[in-house]
């Protein structure tokens, strides 16, 4: 099963202010669901209480260390081997990692994969993206300018590890 990260990121590496996205950005939330639509996801518990859902059309591994948590409609899982293994018993062929930050910095070793929106700018935030490190290649680029329902420009990239 491939291991992929999928985040949108400022160029300060900023991901998050405040428990939420510090940006509107309509263009990358439909890239994210065309991306993820029909694959397990992995997030982590303050991620799924900022989504407040499951998304659908999608399994849902929420990872928390509340053994007592519940999320409606998703899996709840006490780590991150626990639920890529959970996907890989469910046939998954690509398995997502959404964030928070502490699961992206958890997945990294594991990610082969990372589709990036790039926010060109810098941003106040108060969650940052864990360093990726050396040993990837861009395999593709496209960038977008600001419009009525995208408040940055953005550059929409693709890396896999060599």
């Amino acid at each position: 099963m491939l291991i992929s990260a999928i985040v949108a990121i400022s160029e300060n590496n900023v991901i998050g202010r405040d428990g939420h996205l510090p940006w509107h950005l309509s263009a990358d939330l439909k890239r994210f669901k065309a991306i993820t639509t029909g694959h397990s996801i992995v997030l982590g518990r303050k991620n799924y209480d900022d989504i407040g859902r499951p998304l659908p059309n999608r399994t849902n591994y929420v990872l928390t260390r509340n053994a007592s948590f519940e999320a409606p409609g998703c899996i709840v899982c006490n780590s991150l081997d626990a639920a890529i293994k959970a996907a890989e018993v469910a046939g998954e062929t690509e398995c997502f990692i959404i964030g928070g930050a502490a699961v992206y910095g958890e997945a990294m070793p594991l990610v082969k994969k990372l589709y990036v929106t790039r926010v060109l700018a810098q941003v106040q935030g108060d969650v940052f993206f864990p360093d990726w490190g050396e040993g990837w290649r861009k395999v593709s680029e496209e960038h977008f300018g600001i419009d009525e329902k995208n408040d940055y420009e953005t550059s929409y990239e693709v890396w896999e590890r060599v």
